[in-house]
């Protein structure tokens, strides 16, 4: 295994616009931690995180920390980058002591094409793709391979399944499952019952009904109409004007 060389020097300038400085001259902010060492604020070349992230072990990969004469061991444990412009904004270093185990996570590789997926219509649902090994760094593996071309529908692969390489202990809960052949959720249809697109295009047909006022059924109330309106009172008639009576 070829080691990577990683130059780095001392950061002077703290603060957010001496990090804005830096990134704009093509380096990357860090920080130097672990093994009972003090943090200490480093600047490194974007090139070379991005030379350690295209390897197959990513995060995972040891290199060597050159400051000046002095080398660490180092793994890079976590960095920020920005959401909208994928750039590196900070990298957080840890020290690796060669002879002491470490914890890391490590992808899960599905081998083989299940006996459920060929021949039962079933398909793969790759539940856990990572899990936690712990290992000296030197036998940190790449990945984890599963074979799962004995698998048939509703059969499932767990932790417990695996086989870790020599010298690494698998420390995920063996009863978590890795991957599962499953039958695709049909939706639930009832007799009579149309698509919906099938009501839409019917709906769109029916021209627009003008409700029309009917009779009553028996046994049924008639509904109150709108009030006519009230006309005039007649005027009461005039008595007829008696004459004089004769004498």
């Amino acid at each position: 295994m070829n080691t990577i060389v990683v130059r780095s020097e001392k950061r002077e300038g703290l603060g957010k616009n001496a990090a804005r400085r830096l990134r704009q001259q093509g380096f990357v902010p860090a920080v130097l931690y672990g093994e009972g060492g003090g943090s200490v604020p480093l600047v490194l070349k974007k090139a070379d995180i991005i030379q350690i992230m295209k390897l197959e072990t990513r995060e995972n990969t040891i290199f060597k920390l050159a400051d000046g004469a002095a080398e660490t061991d180092a793994m890079i444990k976590d960095l920020q980058v920005d959401p909208t412009t994928d750039e590196i904004l900070h990298a957080d270093l840890v020290r690796i002591s060669m002879d002491r185990p470490i914890r890391v996570t490590v992808p899960v590789v599905l081998r083989g094409e299940p006996i459920g997926v060929k021949t039962e219509g079933g398909f793969v649902d790759f539940a856990t793709r990572e899990v936690e090994v712990e290992c000296l760094p030197r036998a940190i593996p790449e990945s984890l391979a599963v074979e799962i071309g004995e698998l048939h529908v509703h059969q499932s692969l767990k932790v417990e399944n695996m086989t870790a390489p020599a010298g690494v202990r698998i420390m995920t809960d063996p009863a978590t499952v890795l991957v599962l052949v499953s039958l695709p959720h049909k939706e639930e249809e009832f007799p009579g019952e149309k698509p919906e697109e099938a009501v839409a295009a019917e709906e769109a047909k029916e021209p627009e009904l003008i409700k029309k006022e009917r009779a009553p059924k028996e046994g049924e109330e008639e509904k109150p109409g709108k009030p006519e309106k009230p006309g005039k009172p007649e005027k009461p008639e005039k008595p007829e004007k008696k004459g004089k009576q004769e004498k």
